[in-house]
């Protein structure tokens, strides 16, 4: 290890340790967290401060979740769907949410609508011998060659719950979504019992808008 990644490391250790003084103690979570380089998934001007607890654009108007973000979203999921389940994440981005998944142990698939990012995206996966299944799509309608799915995690934001990926999840699924205005939205969890769904509130995030023919047109 040369003194650039032993500096990465550091900083990923500070990054780990600050998640969970702001309450965030999955250590399963954490873990994935440390082991997953996250200045790989933003630009080289953006690599030197990648592990501050903040959002980055990583263009065609997308960012890379905050830290706090992705743990947050994570234990949510985790909690509810233990891997080595199949979960379908909406809006691939930079690609660091699927690889946080994928470090769990679930079977990862992804659909970001923007055919630049998952070009780019798939080369980094390829890159980093990570096997998650991607695809160019409309999120909003989910991935439905592939359903059932065991968890889904939504990383933009909608105005109401898409049905398609109410309808993707499997029995005690569950759908990890932020739901609300354009700056504002409240973290949401649905899960599947048979024919009914059963509905969490929890903090409130502000998140890209999900564009499709169930999000935001």
């Amino acid at each position: 290890m040369d003194a650039s990644d032993r500096s990465m490391a550091v900083k990923r250790m500070e990054m780990v340790q600050s998640l969970r003084q702001k309450g965030l103690v999955n250590e399963r979570v954490l873990d994935a967290m440390q082991r997953i380089e996250r200045h790989r998934f933003v630009d080289r001007e953006s690599s030197v401060s990648a592990y501050e607890d903040s959002a980055y654009p990583i263009g065609y108007g997308q960012t890379i979740s905050q830290p706090y973000t992705v743990a947050y979203m994570t234990t949510l999921l985790l909690e509810r769907c233990s891997p080595p389940g199949k979960v379908l994440e909406i809006g691939t981005g930079s690609g660091y949410q699927a690889a946080i998944l994928d470090a769990l142990g679930y079977r990862v698939y992804s659909v970001e609508r923007i055919p630049e990012l998952h070009d780019r995206v798939v080369g980094l996966f390829r890159s980093l011998g990570l096997a998650i299944s991607c695809r160019v799509g409309d999120g909003s309608l989910g991935w439905e060659e592939e359903a059932p799915f065991d968890g889904i995690m939504v990383t933009a934001a909608a105005p109401r719950c898409p049905e398609h990926l109410l309808e993707q999840l499997g029995d005690n699924g569950c759908l990890v979504i932020p739901v609300g205005e354009h700056n504002m939205q409240q973290m949401t969890v649905y899960r599947r019992v048979g024919e009914r769904f059963e509905k969490e509130l929890f903090h409130h995030f502000a998140f890209v808008p999900l564009i499709g023919r169930e999000g935001w047109n």
